[in-house]
């Protein structure tokens, strides 16, 4: 592949994943109050998700000839997501996913323009399940904010 443009993004939404991934796990350990039965339970969901989803991209990337980040400093520095403060309230943690989701929204939906110009297949239903997955569930996470 000899875009280095769309390699460099396939490792920013990569770092960016990992980031949130751990986020989540703080999100699982941390969670207090009303809703910490159905969140601690839903955040594990996500995080699980999110450990194969990271393993899928940096397979991709291989898959395509290039080298995915796998160092935790090029995380921190690629990433478009920070990390957290530590969160206890379950409305709290469900915002930053809602938020979250929709940085990540827009990083795989540039790189899913740019997947198709590349003529990569592979990538695109890649991202295209992603981004079809991380709709519904941010309609869900919507639906519970406003119980």
């Amino acid at each position: 592949m000899e875009n280095k443009e769309y390699t460099r993004g396939l490792n920013e939404l990569l770092a960016s994943y990992q980031i949130h991934y751990q986020n989540l796990r703080s999100l699982h350990w941390n969670i207090k109050g009303n809703a910490f039965f159905e969140l601690h339970v839903k955040y594990e969901e996500l995080y699980n998700r999110s450990q194969v989803i990271i393993d899928e991209l940096a397979e991709r990337i291989l898959s395509i000839g290039e080298t995915p980040l796998s160092r935790f400093s090029d995380y921190l520095e690629t990433s478009k997501i920070s990390e957290n403060p530590i969160i206890h309230d379950g409305a709290t943690g469900v915002q930053y996913i809602l938020e979250t989701q929709q940085q990540l929204l827009v990083l795989e939906k540039q790189l899913i323009a740019v997947s198709s110009e590349e003529d990569d297949e592979g990538t695109n239903a890649l991202l295209s399940d992603l981004i079809r997955e991380k709709e519904k569930t941010n309609w869900m996470f919507k639906s519970w904010l406003k119980h």
